[in-house]
């Protein structure tokens, strides 16, 4: 859900998400709105499984860093934070400490709510997909996964 309908830049939105009434919001940047990332908790405890998972994976074979709700990262100009992410050690050897990662994940974990637009989310994918990230959309109420 969109939080205005005006059309900003990165600047703009970098501003207002460093704003203090913003600093405990997450706020992605697609197609030029600024959109609160809202998710429930079926959808959360989704999102936990799938980092867990990885995470032990990941990390048991070093192969890279993994995040999770709170990780942003820049995609084809956007501002985006997958439920979760993981990043090769090859493409960052060291992990990223700026705000957003400058570099795209390698797999983002998205998982919807029913609360989530289908425009946005297309946006989002099309984006990451142009990036060269791999992309698991995960429906949880209807138990589905596209990649």
């Amino acid at each position: 859900m969109a939080i205005q309908q005006k059309l900003y830049t990165v600047e703009e939105f970098e501003a207002v998400a460093q704003l203090p009434e913003n600093r405990d919001r997450r706020l992605e940047y697609i197609g030029g709105e600024i959109v609160e990332v809202v998710s429930s908790n079926y959808s959360s405890k989704i999102a936990a499984n799938f980092l867990a998972a990885i995470g032990v994976y990941i990390k048991g074979k070093n192969l890279g860093d993994v995040t999770g709700a709170d990780g942003g990262y820049m995609v084809s100009g956007e501002r985006y934070i997958p439920d979760v992410a993981f990043i090769s050690r090859q493409r960052q050897p060291e992990p990223s400490h700026e705000t957003w990662n400058p570099l795209p994940p390698d797999l983002a974990i998205e998982v919807l709510s029913p609360s989530d637009d289908e425009k946005e989310v297309a946006v989002k994918i099309a984006n990451y997909l142009a990036a060269n990230t791999i992309v698991w959309l995960v429906r949880a109420v209807d138990r589905r996964i596209s990649v």
